[in-house]
């Protein structure tokens, strides 16, 4: 599969959370190749450094930073780092989460705090991090990964949709609040993506009833999010914003 080239991403500096494996990996890759200065946070060391190293021959090559998103403090100070060391952030990628399993009768005051910490804070501190660099530049782009899952109600996800469902809520919002100054907000919802960790969740039946509810008969994987997300941070979508676009197959 051929891929576009965008020439408004070469040398733009793009940080993606959660960047060093699933989704994130594929989002760093794909950046990358677009000839952008890509720096990726993970809290995923190991897979983190393999991929760094992978990409290696690649000019500019990735940076992985370690960070653990859920400590605002640790994430702000990274985030001033990367400026201090790399420039303004142009583009960020708010994509980490962590879809564990859970029963409303388990979940504790802690469990909801540190699922929330997880899949929703960070969006919005990584946000009002980056913007007033953006907003003095008079540009920028802040992509943020919702999900598919609580447009369809699936189960044992409670608090991981709670959280979605309101980063379109905060995707709205922050566009409307920086659009006055030149900067996108946009969502990203992806369907079943075929990554390793979503692959243990199903069985073979499994995987084929969700293919079976797809309008396209196919597996969506990671690079397929990673073509909107670049996409949507080029040039060619300077008149879109505050919305969510979907990359589902047709899920219903």
């Amino acid at each position: 599969m051929s891929a576009a080239i965008y020439p408004s991403l070469k040398d733009k500096l793009v940080v993606v959370t959660g960047g060093g494996s699933g989704i994130g990996a594929a989002l760093t890759d794909g950046f990358a190749r677009q000839g952008a200065r890509v720096v990726f946070l993970d809290i995923a060391v190991e897979d983190s450094k393999a991929l760094e190293a992978s990409l290696a021959g690649l000019s500019p090559a990735p940076v992985f930073h370690p960070c653990n998103l859920t400590d605002v403090e640790a994430l702000q100070a990274c985030l001033a780092e990367i400026a201090a060391t790399h420039g303004p952030v142009e583009v960020l990628v708010n994509n980490a989460a962590n879809d564990d399993r859970h029963a409303l009768a388990e979940v504790t005051p802690a469990y909801w705090e540190d699922r929330i910490a997880v899949n929703l804070r960070h969006l919005y501190f990584a946000t009002q991090s980056v913007a007033p660099a953006m907003q003095a530049a008079g540009r920028g782009v802040i992509l943020n990964l919702g999900s598919i899952s609580w447009h369809l109600g699936l189960p044992e996800l409670s608090l991981y949709e709670t959280a979605k469902a309101g980063i379109e809520g905060m995707t709205r919002a922050l566009a409307r609040e920086l659009g006055a100054d030149g900067v996108r907000v946009a969502c990203i919802v992806p369907g079943n993506v075929k990554t390793p960790r979503q692959m243990k969740w199903y069985t073979p039946e499994g995987e084929a009833e969700i293919v079976a509810a797809q309008c396209l008969k196919g597996r969506i994987e990671p690079r397929d999010v990673a073509a909107l997300a670049m996409f949507l941070a080029s040039d060619d979508a300077r008149f879109i914003t505050g919305h969510e676009y979907f990359v589902d197959a047709g899920w219903r």
